[in-house]
């Protein structure tokens, strides 16, 4: 197995970071990348206004998820559990044991790579491993470290491939701060979405957001920050059909999209913590509720929306009915059931035969909803929520009925 170690302060981790790794597993053909965050930096100390190892530990994870390779990325500790300076020569000491007869690839940019003959201990770290070293398209790189290679074949018996990637930006961790801590707008496009939302999130980098008053591009990232992200892509296309919806039926588009923004937010949250919110915000749970994980996340969602995001209450209650529907739906709450059931990802048997209904008659696209949903829920042998069952009958009540469909 071809490994990649890529390690670094991540302070904070950027979008050159990202799009040097996904290029670079490319270029290598690497089965496994693995990003490992430096505790204590031995070549420089860290900033003043800067995230702690904690913060930049959470935050690289964030980064290295949104490149959706699975288990072929993985963020390690190696150096965060480690006490001291966090010396590259220890940390491919440890990554060789577990990694006895693999073949361990150090990734570095110019800069480092340039250094790399005056690190501590840079005899065992080529002999632990083989370089890769990646520039950009600075002129004079090539011949410096075509030269650095050089010497340290000379020198070490390195082994060292260099890498010409031009499609990476050039960006400045210190500037990035620099940015946040002016409120510089600029900074959000250098960096992952998740990753700009948990800055705002936790007020690093001197950055000082009302979570009530964000704009759509901050509370999505927000929001984004808070899942995995694969999930992003559903969060999405659920905020497209809301908004579309909205507009067909007379809603308000703003607070469809801001719901939909929102409504999966605590979808990752274990039982225990899905249970704790609902004890802190006081949410009353019926016993399949407290059983059932899949039925929580919308209220602590809804709750978590109106505490820390400063929705209304319309919006709070849309959020809180998404998941099973209940009788007399508003048109926001309706409006967010079927964005989020027949958003443009959803592919399922009959979901084209609701979309098509949902912007032709909205009473009986929300009755197929909930036959739909009673349906699977039964052929899955799980219980149907009574919320779910009396929205159905509600529909029925009021004479809606899909015999002409």
């Amino acid at each position: 197995m071809r490994i990649g170690i890529y390690g670094g302060t991540f302070n904070p981790p950027h979008l050159g970071h990202m799009t040097a790794a996904r290029s670079i597993m490319e270029a290598l053909e690497l089965d496994k990348l693995i990003f490992v965050p430096a505790a204590q930096p031995p070549h420089k100390a860290l900033p003043a206004l800067t995230a702690t190892a904690g913060e930049r530990w959470e935050m690289i994870c964030l980064a290295a998820d949104g490149l959706l390779l699975g288990e072929r990325v993985e963020v390690s500790d190696l150096e965060m559990s480690r006490e001291g300076k966090s010396f590259t020569s220890d940390t491919l000491a440890q990554l060789r044991l577990r990694y006895p007869e693999d073949e361990l690839w150090l990734l570095t940019g110019t800069d480092m790579f340039l250094s790399l003959h005056s690190w501590h201990e840079p005899e065992k770290i080529l002999a632990l491993c083989s370089v890769a070293a990646f520039s950009r398209e600075k002129a004079g790189d090539r011949w410096a470290m075509e030269s650095q290679a050089k010497a340290l074949e000379e020198r070490f018996g390195a082994r060292v491939r260099l890498l010409e990637l031009p499609e990476v930006r050039e960006i400045s961790s210190t500037q990035i701060r620099e940015q946040l801590a002016r409120g510089d707008e600029a900074a959000a496009e250098s960096l992952p979405e998740p990753v700009y939302g948990y800055i705002l999130r936790h007020g690093l980098y001197g950055t000082h957001a009302d979570l009530k008053r964000l704009s759509d591009r901050d509370l999505r990232a927000c929001s984004y920050s808070m899942i995995r992200a694969k999930r992003i892509k559903h969060v999405k296309g659920t905020e497209e059909e809301a908004q579309r919806l909205a507009l067909r039926w007379g809603g308000d588009a703003v607070k469809a999209r801001r719901a939909a923004i929102l409504h999966d937010c605590t979808k990752y949250l274990e039982l225990p913590e899905q249970l704790a919110l609902c004890e802190q915000y006081g949410i009353e749970l019926d016993e399949m509720e407290r059983k059932m994980v899949k039925l929580l996340h919308s209220k602590t969602g809804a709750a978590i929306a109106r505490a820390v995001y400063g929705a209304d209450e319309d919006i709070f209650w849309a959020i809180f009915w998404h998941t099973t529907g209940k009788a007399d739906m508003t048109l926001l709450e309706q409006i967010l059931y079927l964005a989020d059931y027949m958003e443009p990802n959803r592919d399922f048997p009959g979901v084209e035969r609701l979309r098509a209904l949902a912007y032709e008659d909205l009473d009986k696209a929300l009755l197929l909803g909930f036959e739909m949903s009673v349906e699977e829920m039964r052929e899955r042998g799980l219980q149907v929520h009574p919320n779910t069952l009396s929205a159905r009958d509600w529909m029925l009540s009021r004479g809606v009925t899909l015999e002409d469909t």
